[in-house]
């Protein structure tokens, strides 16, 4: 029964990442939190949990991606070279900063999160980019990548909310933002999902079938169903207007964030 829950939360959150054009993280969280608290986990990490799961999948989603863009020739691999250490480094510390807040911490953090991006879609349907200008220097988008991988380790995510507004600010237009973004998802995710193992592990967290802070089943049924339900989403997409698709996934995480912030300020 329990693997019956995780493929279909992998059903909708692939499905939900091809239509609106974004990780699974912020529908995954949610969707993990109900069903490990359902399954009475110990409440001090229920959170940590449906993070350091949420991360694990984006390693399948972000490879799914990464071969889509890669095909389209849009993956600026020397950027993604220069971010990549940052990235790394960053979501493995990011991962042990998580592992050290509350639960009710990081509901809060989390909540505050989803309605900032919520806000920023609404308010940027279409940004006009100014190709004129040109990326910083190799060390300082090393460092940039330092801080998007810290900031994607405690939001479970795969980075693409922050990393393509970065790329846009420099000059890079939205595709191959998007693209490099896809490709950073993956080192992002791979080190932010064996820091929550390893940062787990330490806490000695006692959870059936899981690696720390990593729930294996959850994992595997999640993975592979989003792995084949987001084509789905991405050919739906195309068939609905993209302002609207918009305007109903910031609606969405609204509500998302709004009830991580209830639950927080509830403990």
């Amino acid at each position: 029964m329990e693997l019956i829950i995780y493929l279909a939360i992998g059903a909708i959150a692939g499905f939900t990442a091809g239509l609106f054009g974004v990780g699974g993280g912020l529908i995954i969280i949610p969707m993990l939190y109900v069903v490990f608290s359902h399954l009475h986990y110990d409440p001090a990490v229920i959170m940590h949990m449906a993070l350091g799961t949420s991360l694990a999948t984006i390693i399948i989603t972000s490879i799914s991606s990464l071969m889509a863009h890669h095909k389209k020739g849009a993956v600026l691999w020397q950027v993604f070279r220069n971010l990549a250490p940052g990235l790394v480094i960053g979501s493995f510390a990011g991962a042990g900063i998580a592992g050290g807040l509350s639960g009710a911490g990081l509901q809060l953090i989390i909540g505050g999160f989803a309605i900032l991006i919520a806000l920023r879609m609404f308010r940027k349907a279409s940004v006009q980019v100014d190709e004129s200008r040109h990326l910083p220097s190799a060390p300082m988008q090393m460092l940039a990548g330092g801080g998007i991988g810290v900031a994607s380790a405690i939001f479970g995510i795969g980075g693409g909310s922050l990393t393509v507004p970065y790329l846009n600010k420099y000059g890079v237009v939205m595709q191959k933002a998007v693209a490099t973004s896809a490709a950073c998802g993956f080192p992002i995710a791979v080190a932010g999902a064996l820091g929550s193992m390893f940062f787990g592990a330490q806490q000695h967290v006692e959870i059936k079938n899981a690696i720390g802070y990593v729930q294996i089943h959850a994992f595997l049924g999640i993975g592979v169903m989003s792995f084949i339900t987001a084509k789905l989403g991405v050919a739906v997409a195309h068939a609905l207007s993209s302002v609207m698709l918009k305007k109903c996934f910031a609606g969405l995480l609204i509500a998302i964030g709004c009830y991580f912030i209830y639950q927080g300020l509830g403990h």
